[in-house]
């Protein structure tokens, strides 16, 4: 599988759109989620590690996985998360890891995967019973977010009803939606969801 961010890697934790999406969900997960020192968490699609810094001082270890090796580099390389993450660079959706976690977040992933229905069944395979997720998302939007020619983007965002009612279908109960963040591009703003679950 081709590393589509390998060139972006260099440079996304410099750019001012992504920094300012991180702060944004990695608040909104830290006013919904309730932490603890014993879990283990699941940050899928965890890039250069943005939102797994938000969180690794108030959990006991994070699994951060990706499939661009290239970001996953960039992540390993910060000092304040040395020895609290793996880093794993597997496509889970077609072949999983032999854990269960406490908690999966994710921020700005889901979109790049192409099958919604197993992605989030791949989720509830991989949480203990009544564990939770927290994931970030564009709200439906008009395909304008991204350039035309981007490769690897599956889906303009999603509906939240029609997401919930995916989520119900793969077992997640107590569904909320909260707006977490809103990028502005031009003329145009593009609300993103924080959506958090739990496993029945």
């Amino acid at each position: 599988m081709a590393d589509l961010f390998s060139e972006k890697a260099k440079e996304w934790d410099i750019n001012e759109m992504v920094l300012a999406l991180s702060t944004g969900i990695g608040s909104a997960i830290n006013d919904n989620i309730v932490f603890n020192k014993s879990m283990h968490v699941m940050d899928f699609g965890a890039g250069t590690g943005l939102i797994t810094s938000k969180v690794a001082s108030q959990v006991d270890k994070i699994t951060a996985v990706d499939v661009s090796q290239s970001m996953l580099d960039q992540l390993v390389a910060k000092e304040e998360l040395k020895g609290k993450v793996d880093a794993v660079c597997q496509d889970i959706t077609t072949s999983s890891l032999d854990k269960e976690f406490d908690l999966i977040v994710s921020a700005m992933a889901m979109h790049h995967v192409e099958d919604t229905d197993k992605m989030l069944q791949c989720f509830a395979d991989h949480l203990k019973s009544g564990a939770k997720v927290a994931l970030a998302d564009l709200d439906k939007e008009d395909g304008t977010f991204h350039p035309e020619d981007i490769e690897g983007v599956y889906h303009s965002g999603f509906e939240r009803d029609f997401l919930q009612k995916k989520m119900e279908n793969s077992g997640f109960t107590d569904i909320k939606f909260v707006t977490a963040h809103t990028v502005d591009k031009g003329e145009k703003s593009y609300p993103i969801f924080l959506v958090t679950a739990s496993k029945a």
